[in-house]
């Protein structure tokens, strides 16, 4: 239904893009004329044959073949009787058990409880609250008191709990692949306790992931204690070496640095993507979203240099991509603009002017200068220590620290360096100097650089113990293997980015023979027996001040520990802080390659996530697989398109993968992502992607020269979400910018069609009406309102080829549009769910009356009665229906995972439509508590799964017949429109247009009609 904005149909190649795209021909055509508009994908773009085919191929399938309208009667009329017989599945039994001692604080058919605890993401902590449903946890959502979520939660919180319940979780603990138990463990760790302690430890070695937990490292620092010759070693893949390292060019000092966007006006991003990852990117989003809206006060505005992709490089106002080896000498021209000196003879020493991106230097050091004190120069993890000591002497000559940024002790217990440490282990082992290894989480054999060939070196180890949530690399080669409880079944503490620290208090039972990390160490130490709960209470018996069992009882409902923060330190630039230009290789001269942690499966511990894996990418909306990623000019020159399979040599080392052609990427970079590849994993995670740790080197962590690329002529059939759904020309996303919509905030805005004539019965006018709205202008395109509502809703996982053909079923989607040029174009990010259209076309055709209206303006469904007719879907102008085609649910089918349903939401079965409902169950949960209160639902009171979890708050629900409620007075902004307005289905959900704040010596408007307007692209190449 192509005309009406209809989901793409299957094709050869599923629902990825048309592999054939002939980019010298669009080179050409983009030559000859600017790209105008806004388009999804390079086809789009180019008009190619194949995509043209794809839309015909959608238009009128049945008419093509030759039928006439008796034949179409008669097919429907067959299709309609073999629906009801098929689609009317009898659902499975289910057993009902009664408790045999009712639990006190549980009420039979009572709201759930909500218990604060927090997890830990390469060792910092983000708070929590956690729904429980009769005992077991079943939602996730953010802490409003903790720093380091503010209400609000990501990807990886919202997954975790299909991690909790995953059956192929490592469930027994293994000797040599045979099944042992807890006190044989015990005995044999005893056993070699005892043979180290007789030479001190001296063969000792224990390797843990990132450590901010006080109890732990006060539990490992008394291990070393007791074996003084042991050696305590931490690897992170996505470590921050470059972080500290810079911190002590900078200042002579360790040091954290940490930002607060509230009265940033203008904000410099070095590589850094803090919208979507990092240890404080969910108050970093909501502090640089709360600026984005034009009535809000003054916006702020964003300057994005970077190699990658990012979500934060899509919401920036101005983006300069440029390659790896280059940005530190973009970085040294901003430096000399704003007056830093960055030595003589160095790039940054010359004119910004004689640069082929002088024009964006000199503009972005202008306004940095203009905004001294409130302005804020954020640098990635993955650039090189001498950016991050050209960030920090930029912020100290414009004043930010003790303004928007401040300095603090690192938050990690062992703050030295990781790879450097990693490498001496390495050694170590493959000199026969260790006889003991303790890996403590994690997977080194997977994720160490491939030159330090850890795992061949591991195998020299006499004895090998590895603690860990699956099976995995490391697993299977140590002779232990102990089962790693989940952070919901075990006690622990964790300190947040700022130092705050929380207490990590389980809500469930260990599923599996799990064991707590404090569990394991204690092993080794005198108290083997210590249960994780003592271990942690007693650690802050003494350092709680007042009544201890007060303050623990305070710590766990509030989900911290009040005045742990760590205070802001003194601090000043060195003299010669910042360090000479780095010489460039010569093999730079070529391919670059650049690793990136993925912005789903991250540096591969949520690889085993189904809801994680089928999430698409935000920028390439790639699912299930990674892929290397070609700016469109390298595809060009090197014949490579979409899908073909390549092989990549890099430092010795060959690597074949399917590629990718990327718009915005520079034009000599080839960009990796980590974490996929697995060769040990649980059933999700194995051949999923390609594992590009192979080709990691300790000297090329994030970034090498010298790559090189062959085609293989095979290709690799990729699921992408990105042409699901295509507005083909019409008016979906509207952007403008902010001196256009302040001459004219309406902006040429169209009236939208009132109700009329209509064959749809009146509506009661005197109870709620619900409806949305959200702002394009916040919303970051971070996806986590898609988990939120995958985790509510009993949203199934169907699987990489099911995504291919077009049938994920996701209630809410955001869709990405570019626009301008392929070089380095435009994003814009739009969530869609479920319309709740006032005039709802899905109603009138459904045969059964299986979707209805509502008193209260919800389209609902009566799962019992639809038939699977797909009516609904064939007459939805917004694609936002979802048909299970196969027993989807049966990912609830194993005996842990039935335990993920939430019990306010229906699992359906086979056969049936479903889509968005406003979280009809929170509605619902709502009222009946207002009504026991003899009131009317107050705003603000329900917050649907996908509103709470947005970092951004740029989701807002509620009554519009409240005329004060917040969603009401939104709907009187000049920027709210609703989506396909012209088809008269008055959708209750609306949109607020998106305004971005150029600087206006580098932006050159396209037009100043609001529906309309392009935003300015600068290429920005060099």
């Amino acid at each position: 239904m192509s005309r009406t904005g209809g989901l793409l149909p299957a094709h050869d190649g599923g629902g990825a893009e048309p592999a054939s795209l002939d980019l010298d021909g669009l080179r050409r055509r983009l030559e000859r004329e600017r790209a105008g508009g806004y388009w999804r994908s390079l086809e789009e773009l180019a008009r190619t044959p194949e995509f043209e085919a794809m839309l015909r191929r959608d238009e009128n399938a049945v008419a093509r073949e030759g039928f006439d309208r008796r034949d179409l009667l008669k097919l429907m009329g067959v299709s309609l009787a073999l629906g009801g017989l098929t689609a009317c599945t009898r659902q499975p039994t289910e057993k009902i058990v009664p408790y045999v001692r009712q639990p006190e604080e549980i009420v039979p058919g009572g709201r759930p409880l909500f218990f604060a605890t927090a997890m830990t993401v390469s060792g910092l902590a983000t708070g929590l609250l956690v729904e429980s449903h009769s005992g077991r946890p079943t939602k996730v959502e953010g802490n409003p008191l903790h720093p380091a979520s503010l209400g609000a939660t990501d990807l990886f919180s919202q997954a975790s709990l299909y991690t909790l319940y995953d059956p192929d979780r490592s469930q027994t603990l293994e000797y040599l692949d045979e099944i042992r138990g807890w006190a044989a463990f015990l005995a044999a760790a005893r056993v070699a306790a005892d043979q180290e302690r007789s030479n001190g430890g001296a063969g000792l070695r224990i390797l843990t992931e990132t450590v901010s937990s006080p109890t732990l490292a006060s539990q490992l620092e008394s291990l070393l204690a007791a074996f003084p010759g042991a050696r305590w070693i931490q690897w992170e893949p996505a470590g921050r070496d470059n972080v500290r390292e810079g911190a002590r060019l900078a200042f002579g000092q360790d040091a954290e640095i940490v930002a607060d966007l509230r009265d940033a006006d203008v904000i410099l991003s070095l590589g850094a993507d803090f919208l979507s990852c990092g240890p404080a990117h969910l108050p970093m989003t909501r502090q640089f979203a709360r600026r984005r809206r034009p009535e809000g006060g003054p916006m702020n505005r964003l300057y994005v240099v970077e190699t990658a992709s990012t979500v934060t490089g899509a919401n920036a106002d101005h983006r300069l991509p440029v390659s790896a080896g280059a940005l530190e000498g973009v970085a040294r021209e901003i430096a000399a603009a704003v007056g830093v000196e960055v030595g003589a003879g160095s790039a940054g020493s010359r004119s910004a002017s004689a640069t082929p991106a002088g024009a964006f230097v000199a503009a972005l050091a202008a306004d940095l200068k203009g905004r001294a004190g409130r302005s804020a120069v954020l640098v990635g993890p993955e650039q090189p220590p001498a950016v991050h000591a050209l960030g920090h002497a930029i912020n100290a000559a414009l004043g930010n620290f003790g303004r928007t940024l401040r300095a603090i002790d690192p938050v990690e217990a062992l703050p030295s360096s990781q790879l450097g440490a990693l490498a001496e282990l390495c050694a170590q082992m493959d000199a026969g100097r260790v006889s003991t290894i303790l890996i403590l989480g994690g997977n080194p054999v997977f994720t160490a650089p491939a030159d330090l060939e850890f795992g061949k070196a591991l195998a020299k180890v006499k004895s090998r113990i590895h603690l860990s949530l699956y099976k995995d690399e490391t697993s299977a080669a140590c002779q232990w293997h102990v089962p790693e409880t989940h952070f919901l079944e075990a006690w622990s503490d964790a300190r947040a980015f700022d130092g705050t620290a929380s207490i990590v208090q389980p809500l469930i039972a260990p599923l599996y023979d799990g064991r707590s990390v404090h569990e394991v160490v204690a092993a080794l130490s005198g108290l083997p027996e210590s249960s994780g709960y003592e271990i942690v209470r007693r650690y802050w018996r003494d350092r709680m001040s007042g009544d201890f069992e007060v303050a623990w009882r305070s710590a766990l409902h509030d989900g911290l520990i009040p005045g742990t923060a760590s205070p802001e330190k003194r601090i000043s630039v060195s003299a010669g802080a910042v360090p000479p230009p780095s010489p460039r290789p010569a093999a730079a001269e070529g391919l670059e390659l650049v690793f990136r942690t993925d912005a789903k499966v991250y540096d591969g511990r949520f690889g085993d996530n189904g809801w994680l894996q089928e999430l698409p990418d935000p920028i390439t909306r790639l699912t299930w697989d990674n892929a290397a990623l070609f700016s469109l000019e390298a595809a060009r020159r090197l014949g490579i398109e979409k899908q073909d399979v390549v092989a990549l040599s890099f430092g010795g080392r060959s690597l074949e993968a399917a590629a990718w052609v990327e718009p915005g990427l520079p034009e000599n970079t080839v960009v990796l992502s980590l974490g996929y590849g697995r060769t040990r994993a649980g059933r999700v995670a194995k051949g999923s992607g390609f594992d590009a740790y192979r080709l990691r080197r300790s000297d090329a962590l994030w970034s090498g020269g010298g790559l090189e690329v062959h085609r293989t002529g095979r290709s690799y059939p990729l699921a992408c979400t990105q042409m699901h759904q295509n507005m083909e020309g019409r008016d979906i996303v509207r952007a403008t910018n902010l001196a256009d919509f302040e001459k004219d905030p309406s902006g040429g805005k169209k009236e939208e069609p009132g109700p009329g004539l209509s064959l749809y019965p009146p509506r009661p006018s005197d109870t709620y009406a619900w409806g949305m709205a959200i702002d394009l202008s916040a919303c970051v395109g971070c996806n986590a309102c898609v988990l939120a509502c995958q985790s509510e809703n009993n949203i199934p996982v169907v699987g990489k080829d099911q995504v291919r053909r077009g049938r994920e079923m996701h209630w809410i989607r955001i869709d990405h549009y570019y626009g301008g040029a392929p070089a380095n174009p435009r994003h814009f990010f739009q969530p869609v769910p479920c319309m709740h259209c006032e005039d709802a076309p899905c109603e009138l055709v459904c045969p059964v009356g299986a979707t209805v209206h509502s008193a209260e303006g919800l389209n609902d469904m009566v799962y019992n009665r639809c038939v699977g007719t797909r009516y609904c879907s064939d007459n939805c102008p917004y694609k936002v229906r979802r048909f299970n085609f196969y027993h989807y649910g049966t990912q609830f089918r194993a005996p842990s995972m039935k335990m993920l349903a939430n019990p306010d939401v229906t699992v359906r079965w086979r056969g049936v439509m479903e889509k968005c409902t406003y979280c009809v169950q929170r509605i619902n949960g709502a009222k009946i508590d207002s009504e026991l209160d003899d009131r009317k639902v107050r705003d603000g009171e329900i917050t649907p799964a996908c509103a709470q979890a947005c970092p951004a708050e740029a989701i807002v629900f509620g009554d519009l017949a409240d005329k004060g409620s917040r969603v009401a007075r939104l709907r009187e902004n000049p920027r709210d429109y609703s989506l396909l307005a012209e088809l008269g289905t008055r959708p209750r959900t609306t949109y607020l247009g998106s305004v971005r704040n150029p600087n206006p010596s580098l932006a050159q408007p396209v037009s100043t009609a609001f529906p309309h307007t392009q935003l300015d692209t600068e290429t920005g190449q060099k």
